[in-house]
């Protein structure tokens, strides 16, 4: 299967059948999400993979459309951060020097850009910032999921404070900014059946 064929065939599932994706085809999938293209590569967010059966019926309530976490073999929750602290980047510069083998102080010109990347921006902002990037691996994710014949559905329709007090993230410091179930379609689900409805090709590209 090519790309748009793959794209084609994609869609929001209303309704999983239960069945569980195999490691070998999921964790690609993941993979996808950990080469998303980040901004100065610092990557403000995390990824949170709810596999455990009871886990995911606990997330139930917290849904407004539960349907498909009910059904789904995982949930994927991504988590923003809302500030970017000095450890937090601090740690990002250790990573690159040990990965690529430099002296830490050969990389002090890109921490001074971060640096005043971070000071010029106000906190909203660089939460802004970071959801931003978030949306970028959920494109990815998705994308490699059609490409592996996985279905998928984005959802942001969730009770923010059930979701984080469940899993246990610190509303002080990050955000769960959208949420992505994954599994296979459910042959109840009609939805697979409709046209895709999408902007013809004159109103939707400018070329310049």
């Amino acid at each position: 299967m090519n790309y748009l064929e793959a794209l084609g065939r994609r869609y929001s599932v209303k309704k999983f059948n239960g069945e569980i994706i195999p490691q070998e085809i999921l964790y690609p999938i993941l993979e996808s999400g950990k080469l998303s293209a980040s901004s100065l590569g610092l990557q403000p967010y995390k990824i949170l993979v709810v596999e455990s059966k009871t886990m995911k019926q606990k997330l139930i309530p917290a849904f407004y459309n539960p349907s498909q976490i009910s059904t789904c073999s995982h949930l994927i929750v991504l988590v923003s951060k809302k500030m970017l602290e000095e450890n937090y980047v601090d740690g990002y510069f250790r990573h690159i020097s040990e990965v690529r083998g430099v002296p830490a102080e050969s990389l002090d010109p890109f921490r001074k850009s971060i640096s005043q990347h971070i000071d010029q921006k106000s906190r909203d902002e660089l939460f802004h910032w970071a959801e931003k990037q978030s949306y970028i691996v959920l494109a990815n994710l998705m994308y490699a999921a059609a490409l592996e014949n996985v279905d998928t559905c984005p959802m942001e329709g969730f009770r923010q404070d059930v979701i984080e007090e469940l899993l246990e993230t610190d509303p002080e410091t990050e955000k769960v900014t959208v949420t992505l179930a994954l599994g296979y379609r459910s042959e109840e689900d009609h939805f697979q059946y409709l046209k895709k409805v999408r902007k013809p090709n004159e109103k939707l590209f400018t070329f310049i």
